[in-house]
């Protein structure tokens, strides 16, 4: 038998083999994992978490964008599995929880495990190491997925209790809506829009003054409230997720030489998926595509900042159909609720080749500390 034939045939009874053993249940062992020692830490991390962003949502931005979004330039590119303890479909809260404590809990956990009890995240981790952290959100700063990394409570919806968790975190930058949850409170007594300020933090709102005519203080810790209960969609006037996307990096690098950890949220990507509006949705993640590219131009220009960019599951099941043509899209959804396809990451910078593959959400949290080198520091 000819060497080629030989070769051809045991290739072909291998792939046969392969899958009679994936047919069967049986796993097949994996490869050796990349030895992956060898990057450069970054002093920066950024996360971006466009929620409800799947691939199709992404294609529905590009294609009514002139053929083009700023993530494009992302260099690595990576799959996680989105599911919870508790369902193959997860919530952002549980999804979040993944991302900032490297677990996975039950749907509607906001900072605990599956049994109830408090897990450290990375965000009050590097705030313990001496870098400055901060959150900006296009939902409520007290809603799931902004909560999962600096509160913990056992259900989601418990607002006002995670506006108090909050007050117990020395977060250097907040920005999002949910003013009610701190001066308006139904549960108790206290305000804690004074209670911030007696802690120094400098704190306004929409009503006193628009964002952009804000003028901060880089020696306070900053809270901004864009609404006092959720924000409006772009569509309807929200203007401030780019300019607060620009200014956090350059605010939080000033709060700190050893670094700084921002997590930044397109939420209403989500909330167009559930309502099942394309045009929503589209508006909301061409905008956060926005914020890519202002992220990317910060870590471009820094060249310490490591950009991850992902979502805590699909939402919609969003299809783009037959008779659809660039930037006039025939776009179907298979339910107002989440899915559970696998979610793109995408990384850019110092330590981005730790993104590179498929694998849990829970290990975008180790991924993230052992780029940032805080699994040696906490170790110690």
């Amino acid at each position: 038998m000819p060497v080629r034939t030989f070769l051809l045939t045991i290739g072909i009874l291998s792939l046969t083999s392969c899958n009679q053993l994936q047919r069967s249940g049986a796993k097949v062992l994996p490869l050796d994992p990349p030895t992956l020692q060898a990057y450069d830490h970054p002093k920066n991390v950024i996360l971006l978490i466009g929620d409800g962003m799947g691939l199709t949502q992404i294609s529905a931005g590009l294609y009514s964008n002139g053929n083009f979004l700023n993530l494009e330039a992302f260099p690595v590119i990576g799959l996680h599995k989105a599911y919870s303890s508790s369902d193959l479909i997860t919530d952002s809260a549980a999804g979040a929880t993944a991302f900032a404590s490297g677990i996975k809990t039950y749907n509607g956990a906001i900072g605990v495990n599956a049994k109830g009890h408090a897990v450290p995240t990375i965000l009050e981790e590097a705030e313990a190491e001496g870098l400055s952290t901060g959150m900006v959100t296009t939902s409520t700063i007290v809603h799931a997925t902004p909560a999962a990394f600096a509160a913990h409570r056992a259900k989601r919806n418990m607002f006002e209790e995670i506006a108090s968790d909050l007050l117990r975190t020395e977060i250097d930058l907040l920005i999002g809506g949910g003013k009610k949850y701190f001066d308006q409170r139904e549960k108790d007594e206290r305000n804690l829009y004074q209670e911030l300020l007696g802690k120094g933090y400098q704190v306004s709102d929409y009503f006193t003054q628009d964002f952009q005519d804000l003028t901060y203080q880089s020696d306070r810790n900053l809270v901004y409230f864009t609404a006092n209960e959720d924000p409006l969609p772009r569509s309807a006037g929200r203007d401030y997720l780019v300019p607060a996307s620009k200014m956090a990096p350059v605010f939080l690098k000033g709060r700190s030489k050893k670094g700084f950890f921002l997590m930044i949220e397109g939420a209403q990507i989500d909330w167009a998926g559930h309502a099942n509006n394309a045009d929503y949705l589209i508006d909301e993640m061409i905008e956060f595509d926005e914020v890519v590219g202002e992220i990317l131009a910060f870590a471009r220009q820094d060249g310490e900042t490591l950009v991850i960019l992902t979502a805590d599951h699909e939402t919609g099941g969003l299809a783009i159909n037959p008779g659809s043509s660039m930037n006039d899209l025939v776009s179907a959804f298979t339910t107002d609720y989440h899915t559970g396809s696998l979610v793109p990451v995408f990384a850019y910078g110092p330590g981005s080749e730790l993104f590179a593959g498929i694998y849990e959400n829970t290990d975008i949290y180790y991924k993230m500390k052992a780029a940032l080198g805080l699994d040696q520091k906490l170790d110690q």
